[in-house]
């Protein structure tokens, strides 16, 4: 029986074996693919800019380090939070509508956050485009993992998927140092046209899908999970100021356990749960995800030190500071089109260990070269590609290996759980380090001493991420153990464990 393609996601099968064939790339995939990689881009363009533009903005509105911090924040909180609520969402009411509603309410909070004349309105404005992106983005990529096949065209898929990605935060460092000279409220405004354009772009591109036909909205879990991890992203984020001793981020952390642990018996009992406990028995899902938190949490914290350092220790404005640092993205935007077929060819296990171990000698060079005053052409610019390179092998890696083998109709929760593992990863690891460079800041001038710390964090979480990665090869290819026994009544007997 042949089997023709009907949309962008539909299966392909060889008339005479029945073996899945080479998916063609038509018009229409390649424009679903674009709209995808646009907002995947518009999600990085937003969080770097604004990170460029904070210092402004806290001068015009008046606002003190700790509520610019919310800024920043607020947007982890509603993405970080809400992501498995998100996937799971695409998953039964259909991701086409989930994916356009949530980009919709994405280009109204970047209009609205350009306009507000009050700290706290804009901080709220944050934490609904980080809302809307926790939907945006395990839909995003469901929609790819369930219109490309999986093998050579998914890993293909993928690999454009990141360069976006990687463009979008480092096109983001550049044009925030350049719209913040004409104004921060542009960096919120910039983005307002492009979510337009892929909003109209994914109407008319994005093949219509079914909600699904069996299942249902477990309210319980979604509740106790989205406020566990909303509390416990805010413990970790705040505890920095408040005391970790503190019996405010003591209680927070008891009540946060409390709720998550609630989801836990909850998804064991009803009826349709919002994330098939069963899924985190697969090796290689679990070590996806722990994956990405190694690579998110380390890069992303090692690069808000040295946004620190270079600004305000050296005193570098911020477009100087975005071009120091912009090899890293370049390296991931220039490398990961060749991922794809590297992942085809030796699999995503080898690829995620060449990714962790290239972080890995990237901080251990950092440690060993910097002392108090790192040199850029020495140290730093070393450091950053290799750093970009480690991100190029590892996130289409990690990505392809959370969602390999996942049925279609449970690819928004493997999404929305390594994107998920992600965002809450890096912002656990940026708390702590945010809290151990806050601990060893002596105010010497030009010393990047106090930074010590947190890159001996970095460094340790990169390296866990390595281990976590090569036992399970030595596991595979431990030799057996064979022992021989000869007797007089039997013939030779072989055994091996």
């Amino acid at each position: 029986m042949t089997i023709t393609e009907t949309s962008p996601g539909s299966a392909v099968r060889a008339p005479e074996t029945g073996a899945p064939a080479e998916q063609t790339w038509t018009p229409r995939l390649w424009g679903v693919l674009a709209v995808l990689c646009a907002v995947l881009f518009l999600d990085g363009l937003d969080v770097s800019m604004v990170g460029v533009a904070l210092p402004s903005i806290g001068t015009e509105l008046g606002l003190s380090t700790t509520s610019l911090q919310w800024i920043v924040n607020g947007y982890v909180l509603g993405y970080g939070g809400l992501l498995l609520l998100g996937g799971r969402t695409a998953d039964l009411l259909g991701r086409r509508r989930v994916f356009l509603t949530a980009l919709a309410v994405f280009a109204v909070a970047s209009l609205v956050g350009g306009l507000v004349d009050d700290g706290t309105l804009l901080i709220v404005t944050r934490f609904v485009k980080g809302l809307a992106a926790a939907f945006t983005a395990p839909t995003a990529l469901s929609i790819l993992t369930t219109s490309f096949h999986e093998g050579p065209a998914r890993n293909r898929a993928l690999s454009v998927f990141s360069v976006f990605g990687a463009s979008g935060y480092s096109s983001g460092l550049i044009l925030g140092g350049l719209l913040t000279s004409f104004g921060w409220r542009w960096t919120f405004l910039t983005p307002v046209p492009l979510a337009v354009l892929a909003l109209v772009a994914g109407i008319a591109l994005i093949p219509r899908d079914k909600a699904a036909a069996n299942g249902g909205h477990d309210l319980v879990g979604a509740v106790t999970l989205t406020g566990g991890m909303l509390l416990a992203v805010y413990t970790v984020v705040s505890a920095p100021d408040r005391g970790w001793l503190d019996p405010v981020t003591l209680g927070s952390v008891a009540l946060a356990a409390a709720l998550l642990a609630a989801f836990v018996v909850t998804e064991k009992k009803v009826r349709h749960p919002l994330i098939r406990l069963g899924i985190l028995r697969i090796g290689t899902i679990v070590r996806a995800n722990l994956s990405i938190i190694a690579l998110f949490g380390s890069y992303l914290s090692f690069q808000f030190m040295m946004t620190l350092y270079l600004q305000d220790v050296l005193g570098w404005s911020p477009l100087r500071m975005a071009m120091a640092l912009l090899p890293a993205g370049l390296l991931v935007a220039f490398g990961s089109p060749f991922v794809g077929r590297l992942i085809t060819r030796y699999g995503t296990p080898r690829l995620i260990i060449s990714s962790m171990l290239s972080l890995s000698l990237g901080y251990v060079w950092f440690l060993a070269t910097a002392g108090d005053s790192p040199h850029y052409a020495f140290t730093i610019l070393p450091t950053m590609l290799l750093l970009g390179g480690g991100f190029a092998f590892g996130f289409s890696s990690i990505m392809a290996q959370a969602t390999d083998g996942i049925d279609d109709s449970e690819q928004g929760l493997a999404s929305g759980l390594v994107q998920t593992s992600g965002q809450v990863g890096a912002a656990l690891v940026l708390a702590v380090v945010t809290a151990l460079v806050a601990g060893g800041a002596h105010g010497g001038g030009g010393d990047f001493g106090e930074f010590h710390p947190g890159v001996n964090l970095v460094s340790g979480v990169a390296v866990v991420g390595l281990a976590l990665n090569v036992i399970p090869l030595f596991r595979r290819y431990r030799p057996k153990h064979v022992s021989v026994s000869i007797t007089s009544e039997s013939p030779v007997q072989v055994t091996s464990d």
